[in-house]
């Protein structure tokens, strides 16, 4: 032993080394595998697993568009098991594939890389009922092991934060949040540790499953024996090669951007020489994150595989076969990913736009500049270049449309009663304002008909529907009606006007539909409005979206937290017809990923920033803007 070596670490170095080792040598034959199970997996498996998702959350007969309602979805008996069998299917793809690699890296065989593959897969699928019913007593028990510590963890929420709006949590960050975690870090804490050493424990079962064909009862119960005095060198193994999987990507990723992006900016502007170049970067890129996944899910099944050699059989690592032959099929087949790879980048380089189409809308007016939902926050968004403004309505006692967020006055006033408890005269005396700033002092509850005076030839609205339980469709009615009330007031101006040029800053269009939209996060109450005025436009917000769900059909256009959207979110609004909106976007950083990606609209609480942002990409080039969408897409 080397003298710098101390006595505890040398195991963990002698693993290291059997884990590279073994990896450069089944190097070849592993990214066969790899290859030949995604292939399958992305042609047969997963859309399969797809579509009976879909199907099974297509009977639930329930659209999950928030968070609180997935949470209540998924303790109901059909969300609970629905959930199960997704994670239960999702781990025996996974621990099918781990099995495969397994296979190749312990085999003796002595043939061509490609039917060692053939036989690899051929191997782990025989095991697959093996695999399911380790699936079923591993994953079972940790969830298991979970459910007291969520049970504490939603006690804790209902005690400190029940009741409270998601948003609120999010903007004010109130004392009592932090009181909420400070509760629940040592539950999540002592869970992690409890899981962790659970799952050391039970490291070797796979392997033994897979390659001795073990049952899984006993193979969970030979693992812990054979894994006894080993958990701390285990447990540092699995850790850095944890932190290798997650930091490896972010490391290499950030180098590439950083070697090879700055030369795409020194070119020539001309699409003969910008274009090959892109498209080679892009190839490169492609190339790079399918290598750093491969590596990843390879080290992650070596692992296991030297672990198993070592403590079950005595061997410091899987014992090379005498060789094995690449073939003509195994180059023609790593070629053909290059050539994949190479047709992936085209066709991201042609998905992008040169054109920023979006709209301005601002969230509750300008709410970081002017206290929300009030005349001057909307004023201020008119003057920040908001092209529409989102506004929340509820219904007063005296069924008046006013304008505010909660459902009770208590956040911005102090008051625990509700909107609908109180008349309009009742509910102009509060102040919404001091609590911004001195300068917003006696800001008092709009209503409907002031916003849309006050925005008349400005701004468009976004008028997202607040009703209380039991009076939806009255909300709904009373909206519409004060909408075709402001286009008897914009006909009513223009009548009045000499000079028809100079109408529209003070008039407006005169039909007011066209520049107004409802929104809801309820799709039976878009409905609803889509019924009773099927020519205004209707968007259905949503924080979230279960496939199979909803009608993609019955809106105008969907409203998703911005770290929803995804390209096949988008791809779905193509096929549908449907809009995209993203809400609430304040970093200048994910504005611009949204423009790239192609979004219709922006909510954000900073109208003036994403006006400003659109002005400056407006000024480039389409070149530049081509190299501002590439630099954007590679930091998705």
């Amino acid at each position: 032993m080397p003298p710098h070596v101390t006595p505890h670490l040398q195991p963990l170095r002698q693993l290291g080394a059997s884990l590279l080792r073994t990896f450069r040598e089944r190097l070849r034959t592993l990214i066969a595998f790899h290859l030949l199970f995604t292939l399958l997996a992305s042609t047969l498996v997963l859309p399969g697993i797809a579509w009976a998702t879909r199907a099974l959350f297509a009977r639930l007969g329930s659209a999950v568009v928030t968070a609180d309602e997935l949470v209540a979805l998924l303790f109901t008996p059909v969300g609970l098991v629905s959930v199960l069998a997704a994670q239960g299917l999702a781990f025996c793809i996974l621990y099918w594939q781990q099995a495969g690699m397994l296979h190749v890296a312990t085999s003796r065989h002595d043939q061509s890389h490609y039917r060692l593959t053939l036989w690899a897969l051929w191997s782990s699928t025989r095991r697959l009922p093996a695999l399911a019913g380790l699936v079923v007593l591993q994953v079972g028990s940790h969830l298991l092991l979970l459910a007291p510590f969520m049970a504490g963890i939603a006690w804790l929420y209902d005690l400190w934060l029940g009741g409270l709006d998601t948003y609120y949590l999010q903007k004010v960050r109130p004392p009592v949040l932090w009181y909420f975690i400070a509760c629940a870090l040592p539950l999540l804490l002592g869970w992690a540790w409890l899981a962790g050493r659970l799952y050391l424990r039970w490291l070797l079962a796979l392997p033994l499953v897979a390659l001795e064909h073990e049952a899984p009862h006993r193979a969970l119960a030979r693992s812990v024996a054979l894994t006894r005095g080993w958990h701390r060198s285990i447990g540092a193994a699995v850790m850095l090669v944890l932190v290798g999987i997650i930091a490896l990507p972010i490391l290499a990723t950030l180098a590439f951007d950083a070697l090879f992006t700055p030369l795409l900016a020194w070119l020539p502007e001309r699409y003969s020489v910008l274009l090959p170049a892109m498209l080679a970067y892009l190839t490169g890129y492609v190339l790079l994150t399918l290598a750093l996944t491969f590596t990843g899910i390879a080290l992650n099944a070596l692992l296991s595989a030297c672990l198993y050699m070592q403590l079950a059989h005595r061997q410091q690592r899987p014992t090379a076969p005498p060789g094995a032959r690449a073939g003509r099929l195994g180059w023609a087949v790593e070629l053909g990913v290059i050539a994949l790879a190479a047709l992936q980048a085209g066709w991201i380089l042609n998905s992008f736009e040169l054109e920023d189409d979006v709209a301005i809308i601002a969230h509750r007016g300008s709410s970081k500049r002017a206290p929300e939902n009030t005349l001057s926050a909307f004023k201020r968004a008119i003057q920040d270049g908001a092209d529409a403004i989102e506004l929340d309505v509820r219904l007063s006692a005296d069924s008046q449309v006013m304008i505010y967020h909660d459902r009770s006055l208590a956040r911005l006033t102090g008051d625990p009663r509700d909107i609908s408890d109180l008349t309009r005269e009742e509910l102009s005396h509060f102040d919404i304002g001091s609590w911004f700033g001195h300068a917003f002092r006696d800001e008092r509850i709009p209503s409907l008909s002031q916003a849309l005076e006050t925005t008349r030839g400005k701004a468009g609205l976004m008028i997202e529907l607040k009703p209380a339980p039991g009076n939806e469709r009255a909300l709904a009615t009373s909206v519409i009606a004060e909408l075709n009330a402001e286009t008897d007031a914009r006909y009513a101006c223009w009548a009045e006007v000499s000079a028809p040029a100079s109408a529209y800053p003070r008039c407006g269009y005169p039909d007011a539909w066209p520049e107004m939209r409802i929104a809801s996060m309820s799709p039976s109450l878009v409905s609803t409005v889509e019924k009773l005025a099927p020519s205004l436009r209707t968007t259905l917000l949503a924080q979230l979206v279960l496939p199979g769900t909803i009608d993609r059909r019955g809106f105008d256009a969907l409203g998703l937290r911005h770290n929803r959207i995804t390209e096949n979110e988008m791809r779905l609004a193509a096929t549908y017809g449907y809009e995209v909106h993203a809400w609430t976007v304040n970093g200048r950083k994910r504005m611009a990923t949204l423009l790239d990606m192609s979004v219709d609209a922006i909510i954000t609480d900073y109208p003036d920033r994403l006006a400003a942002l659109l002005a400056e990409r407006s000024e480039l080039s389409d070149g530049g803007l081509l190299l501002i969408k590439l630099h954007s897409w590679l930091r998705q």
